[in-house]
């Protein structure tokens, strides 16, 4: 672990802590950068200007996990369960990149709404 970058969902600030895996360091590289979220269950996702190929792929997250997923060219925040997990944990679509993990208490993000502005930073 070692870099960390911020976000700033509408009024929602927070920071994270990134691994040190190579589509980590592209992310951080590439802010800061602007999008708009998608929500899908617990889970904020939204595009980035990063592409780059799986990295220690796998689909079972843990709440406050982040992750890149290739085939969307996206970042994902997981917060709670996602629409193809059978429980509590959430559970990606495809395969992601996971990336590292949010700072502190993760209810916040269930008040984020689908084309809300995202900015990421580095902290």
């Amino acid at each position: 672990m070692g870099n960390r970058i911020s976000f700033l969902i509408g009024n929602i600030e927070f920071e994270a802590e990134l691994n040190d895996s190579d589509t980590a360091n592209a992310v951080w590289l590439a802010a800061p950068f602007t999008s708009y979220t998608n929500i899908w269950g617990g889970e904020i996702y939204f595009e980035i200007p990063v592409k780059t190929r799986l990295e220690n792929g796998r689909r079972i997250m843990t709440p406050g996990e982040i992750a890149y997923w290739p085939e969307g060219q996206a970042l994902c925040i997981f917060f709670g369960p996602t629409p193809v997990g059978k429980g509590d944990k959430p559970v990606a679509i495809s395969d992601v990149t996971p990336i590292g993990k949010v700072d502190g208490p993760i209810e916040i993000l269930e008040s984020v709404g689908d084309r809300t502005k995202v900015t990421v930073r580095i902290a």
